[in-house]
C-alpha cells in the first residue's frame, strides 16, 4: 500500500489535469507557511487570498526588509515539504487519525484568515474531505488516503520550485526567491537552488520514515 500510495501521488503531480487541481493543497500549505512565519516574527498578518489559477497571495505589515521578512518570504516554498516531512514521522508512528485531526486544525486557522471567496471555497472543500476521510472512511481507506497525501506534499513540494527556473527564463521577476534577491543582494537562482535542494533532502527522508518499517 505504501509504494502504491507514492505512485498515485506521484500520478498526481506529473498528470498536468490532475496537477492543476490538486495544486491547491500546495498552494494552502505555501500560504499558510507564509502566514504562520508572519507571526511568529512580528509580523501583522492581514489575510490570504487563494486564485483559481493555483495562485496566492498573503498579506502582512512589518518591515520591507530585515530577517523577519526573509524567514517570511522563504517559508513559502518550504513548508509543504517541510510539512509533509513531519506528517511522515507522525504516519509513521501508526497515528493516522491524530495526523487527519490536526490536518483539520491547520485547514480551520487558515480557514479563519482567508480574504476571497474563492480561497474560502478551496479550505473549506479541503476541510470537508478531510473530515469525511477522518470519520467516516474506514481504518484501512483512512490510511491509504493518508498516505497519499503525506507522499503528495513530499513529492508536490519540489515541483512548484523546480517551474520557478521556466518562468524566471520567460521573464518573471515577482517570485518569492525574486523579492529575496533584493532584500539579500543574494541571487534569486541560488535562493532557488537552496529551495531545490531542501526540499529534496525533505523527500528523501520523509519517503524512508513512510517506507523503513516495510524494509527492515
Amino acid at each position: 500500500m505504501i509504494l502504491a500510495t507514492a505512485v498515485a501521488a506521484l500520478a498526481a503531480v506529473l498528470i498536468p489535469a490532475v496537477w492543476r487541481l490538486a495544486r491547491n493543497l500546495i498552494t494552502i500549505t505555501h500560504e499558510g507557511g507564509h502566514a504562520l512565519v508572519a507571526v511568529l516574527t512580528g509580523r501583522q498578518l492581514r489575510g490570504i487570498r487563494l486564485h483559481s489559477d493555483t495562485s496566492g497571495l498573503t498579506l502582512a505589515r512589518g518591515k520591507p526588509r530585515g530577517l523577519g521578512m526573509i524567514l517570511t518570504l522563504s517559508a513559502g516554498y518550504l513548508m509543504p515539504s517541510l510539512l509533509g516531512l513531519a506528517a511522515a514521522a507522525v504516519l509513521a508512528t501508526g497515528r493516522v487519525t491524530l495526523l487527519l485531526w490536526t490536518a483539520l486544525i491547520l485547514l480551520f486557522l487558515v480557514l479563519l484568515v482567508i480574504r476571497n471567496w474563492f480561497g474560502l471555497l478551496s479550505v473549506t472543500v479541503t476541510g470537508a474531505v478531510v473530515f469525511a476521510v477522518s470519520y467516516y472512511a474506514a481504518e484501512q481507506t483512512q490510511a491509504a488516503i493518508t498516505y497519499v497525501a503525506v507522499w503528495f506534499l513530499l513529492i508536490g513540494g519540489v515541483k512548484p520550485v523546480l517551474e520557478l527556473r521556466g518562468r524566471r527564463r520567460r521573464g518573471g521577476t515577482g517570485s518569492d526567491p525574486d523579492q529575496l534577491a533584493r532584500i539579500t543582494g543574494v541571487p534569486a537562482g541560488l535562493w532557488i537552488a537552496v529551495f531545490t535542494l531542501a526540499n529534496l533532502a525533505c523527500l528523501a527522508y520523509g519517503g524512508y520514515l513512510l517506507v523503513q518499517d516495510r524494509v527492515m
